[in-house]
């Protein structure tokens, strides 16, 4: 048996998709032979990556913390692609402040994105991959949420959530062959182009490769997580990060 990373006739939907993380996974799926709908908050950024409609890919501006929202553009997706076959729940955001400085929006608007979106986009996609008897969905968690970060209650909260989350539809959909699993990266994204100087070289001190991989490197664990050859593998947690939590 081979690891090909073959998706030719399976659609892949990929929140957070105009850049980063995200962008990155898209592009290897389409690489891949996939369909892809890249799901992105900002329209005018999310042409700008992925253009317009065409045969294999859709992008659709889609806010992942409503739920209404989230069942429509899945099954707009089912009805151009046919099926709904992978799902990464990778959108997220940051609005970082100490606890007692912390305001309810804050707290409520990183959970809603990331622990609510996670949700919504799960629950919107598992009728179609149960009715096919195939699914994969691939969520992304962060060190953060297994060991905490001071300025970072509600990201930390969220990013635990998912991992409770991901283990327990890992049981709850086993028997229909759906897959469900987490990555936990570390990369050069956005969030870690805010982090002030001093605090990032103690960060990357704290990595055993000594430095954060470029988004493009999450890419091919998810589609691992994703492939017909990964069908053993669910309720797992992989780590994609140069060893820092080890």
């Amino acid at each position: 048996m081979s690891l090909t990373f073959g998706f030719s006739g399976r659609t892949a939907v990929i929140t957070g998709a105009a850049q980063g993380i995200g962008a990155e996974i898209a592009r290897f799926f389409q690489a891949s032979g996939a369909r892809i709908a890249p799901f992105d908050l900002d329209p005018e950024r999310l042409k700008a990556r992925w253009g317009t409609r065409s045969d294999n890919v859709a992008p659709l501006a889609v806010d992942v913390s409503d739920a209404d929202a989230v069942v429509e553009a899945i099954d707009d997706v089912a009805r151009w692609a046919g099926s709904v076959d992978i799902a990464v729940n990778n959108a997220g955001i940051t609005r970082d402040a100490v606890v007692w400085k912390m305001t309810t929006a804050q707290w409520q608007h990183v959970l809603d994105v990331h622990l609510g979106g996670t949700f919504n986009i799960t629950r919107a996609v598992l009728p179609h991959m149960r009715g096919a008897g195939f699914g994969r969905i691939i969520n992304v968690t962060s060190y953060t949420g297994m060991h905490g970060n001071i300025g970072q209650a509600n990201y930390a909260a969220a990013k635990a959530g998912i991992i409770g989350f991901t283990k327990t539809v890992a049981k709850e959909v086993a028997r229909f062959g759906v897959t469900v699993n987490a990555i936990s990266p570390n990369a050069a994204t956005a969030m870690v182009a805010d982090i002030p100087d001093d605090k990032l070289a103690e960060l990357t001190a704290a990595i055993p490769q000594g430095r954060f991989a470029e988004p493009a490197e999450m890419a091919p664990a998810v589609a691992f997580l994703a492939a017909d050859e990964a069908a053993y593998i669910t309720g797992a947690v992989l780590p994609v990060d140069g060893g820092m939590s080890m």
